[in-house]
């Protein structure tokens, strides 16, 4: 073993959750150190070539108004973009991007190299370097020591990772690249307890050999679109996508070859994900549905493959080749890459502070699907809190957690460290019981400060931001004084609509509550004193048409952040407090939650015991002001 260098941070891998921390930490000034098994796989893409959709849009909008990389590098990298649910409220809209897959691989490493205070090293890390309780750096399999102030692990699939396709079965981390095995074994030793997942890819086939005519397109949105608040320059020649379904032949070849699938046969032993099930598994659950959507996706402009979205399988090579040829557009298919399922080891989560740090070892934190978590939106999302809290550790500052009310990264955090999971955790809008607050649309007002206090945020892009929040608020003011009388021309525009006429004058702001107007039409009534940003005008109609939702969504959080204020000390003897159920005390020692609100989410604390704690922690106050 040698002495290979000192750093702040080190992190161990360069996927999406690993290149969100290695850039946090070297922004904020850490000097950070990056080790990953493939320099030519940065930032690799080894399911959909995609990033966005329902929630998980919002989560790269989130890291783009934190300082990230995610939504620069998808902006600049895209085949095509659009935004999804426009029909529905701005709760649920999200945009999503087809990547090209290659070019996003090689802008991210680009970033990487070029980033001040940040060194990208290729090497497989087989252990950490642990005393008394404090993790100090990592030893390579070369026999390198990197020492530093904190640690973070990102190895997503990579441990002790095993591919499955029919009765075949060899250690790999996805794409066939190597897997991480001593370090699985490593965290074992050190009393970290492990769970086993799975996932899967479907075929990728010849774009050559695809009959489009049999299918239907899915074009990009022609306005221009955008992940990143800093973004100017659009991508405007977009490929399309293709839309086809399995059928009743499909399903067919699937029952009769049930047992060949690796998933079936009992090979597999991980958890798959519920969200993103196996074709397999979607036939045998949903039995009764005639077809399933197929998204037939370009893997990016320079390439043939196409992803067969919707078809992941782990069934045998031959069976995946008859699939294909039951699917319209794809009789004659010529498959690339067959579909595999893929198992790993993952840090049961319960095991982490919100931070992400370790319990047992501080200094140690992990993100990504190390984590449990399935997706690249999920990885990056916590990456850069990571990032953000081992850079802090390592330089002496306070660390950063976002709460529930504040952004989807803090839902799914919290999700992981309180309630754990027992499948691959995907994000969704319904786990947020403030999704009309934690829009696509808002992102930056509710996180550039947050950015920008910690150094992830240039001055220029804040002072950007802050006349961007004037705009609005002045505009917000000015439509609260001026009056819409109902004159012919308001009338007209009203029945056109389709509304109600209009029986006296109102508030500028009123007007615009009702569902058939828009802020569009508002100024052909009453134009605003200076032409405005497109985004300035969006908040506006969406804070004034929503503004009664918002305030009880309001409320409700500063109830909620009642229970959040009430912490707990972290080294609390709850088997000292009389009259909490026995399971709410083996999960709360387990957890271990830094406040009430926290402990209420955890699975099997119940109202009656989340009572009793709160009358132990008034009585251990009055019996300190007693004493004192």
């Amino acid at each position: 073993m040698y002495d290979a260098g000192q750093y702040d941070v080190i992190v161990i891998g360069a996927g999406h959750a690993g290149c969100e921390a290695g850039l946090a930490a070297a922004r904020m000034g850490a000097k950070t150190l990056m080790l990953t098994l493939n320099l030519d796989l940065v930032a690799f893409m080894p399911c959909n070539p995609s990033i966005g959709g329902p929630a998980k849009g919002v989560v790269v909008r989130e890291i783009d108004a934190l300082g990230g990389e995610m939504g620069k590098n998808i902006d600049k990298t895209h085949i095509q973009m659009r935004m999804l649910n426009t029909s529905k409220g701005p709760a649920v809209r999200a945009l999503r991007a087809q990547a090209d897959k290659v070019l996003y691989q090689q802008e991210m490493k680009k970033t990487l190299e070029n980033q001040e205070n940040l060194t990208l090293r290729q090497g497989m890390v087989d252990r950490l370097i642990v005393e008394d309780g404090v993790c100090k750096g990592v030893i390579t399999e070369t026999k390198a020591a990197y020492y530093a102030q904190s640690v973070v692990i990102t190895t997503g699939t990579f441990m002790r990772g095993k591919v499955l396709i029919g009765d075949i079965e060899y250690e790999s981390g996805p794409n066939n690249q190597r897997p991480s095995v001593k370090l699985s074994e490593h965290l074992e030793e050190l009393g970290f307890e492990l769970i086993r997942f799975k996932t899967g890819t479907p075929p990728r086939v010849n774009s050559h050999t695809i009959d489009y005519s049999k299918t239907e397109i899915q074009p990009g949105d022609d306005e221009p679109r955008a992940f990143s608040y800093e973004t100017t320059e659009f991508i405007t020649d977009q490929i399309p996508c293709w839309l086809t379904y399995t059928g009743e032949f499909t399903h067919k070849i699937i029952d009769e070859n049930l047992h060949r699938s690796s998933m079936y046969s009992g090979m597999v032993k991980g958890t798959g994900p519920r969200y993103c099930p196996s074709i397999e598994d979607k036939v045998v659950r949903f039995h009764d549905k005639p077809r399933h959507q197929i998204f037939l996706e370009p893997e990016g402009r320079n390439t043939d493959e196409v992803y067969v979205q919707g078809l992941s399988t782990s069934m045998p090579e031959d069976i995946q080749k008859r699939l294909l040829e039951t699917i319209p557009g794809l009789e004659k298919a010529e498959l690339m890459r067959a579909g595999y399922a893929i198992e790993y080891d993952a840090i049961v989560p319960t095991q982490l502070w919100p931070t992400l740090e370790t319990k047992k070892i501080k200094g140690l934190y992990t993100a990504g699907q190390i984590n449990g978590t399935s997706g690249y939106e999920e990885a990056a999302g916590q990456g850069i809190m990571a990032g953000i809290n081992a850079a802090a550790k390592a330089l002496d500052k306070e660390p950063v957690i976002l709460d529930r009310s504040q952004a989807y990264i803090g839902v799914l955090i919290d999700d992981l460290v309180t309630k754990g999971t027992n499948e691959p955790y995907r994000l969704l809008t319904s786990r947020a019981e403030y999704r009309l607050l934690l829009r696509h649309d808002n992102a930056d007002l509710r996180l550039t400060d947050i950015g920008y206090q910690i150094g992830l945020i240039s001055e220029e892009r804040y002072r950007i931001f802050q006349e961007k929040k004037q705009l609005i608020e002045e505009e917000k003011k000015r439509l609260d004084k001026v009056i819409i009388k109902p004159t012919e021309k308001v009338q007209t525009m009203l029945k056109d609509a389709g509304g109600a006429s209009l029986k006296e004058a109102v508030r500028a702001n009123d007007f615009l509550k009702r569902p058939e107007i828009t802020y569009e039409m508002l100024k052909t009534l009453t134009p605003p004193e200076q032409q405005l940003p497109a985004d300035v005008e969006e908040q506006v109609e969406i804070q004034v048409k929503y503004e009664g939702y918002i305030k009880k969504s309001l409320q409700q959080v500063e109830r909620m952040k009642k229970m959040e204020d009430k912490k707990i000390p972290s080294d609390l003897d709850y088997d000292a407090i009389q009259g909490l159920a026995t399971e709410a005390k083996e999960k709360l020692k387990k957890v271990r939650p830094l406040s009430v609100g926290q402990a209420s989410r955890i699975s099997g604390v119940n109202p009656s015991d989340i009572s009793i704690l709160l009358v132990y922690l008034e009585q251990g106050k009055i019996a300190r002001v007693s004493s004192s």
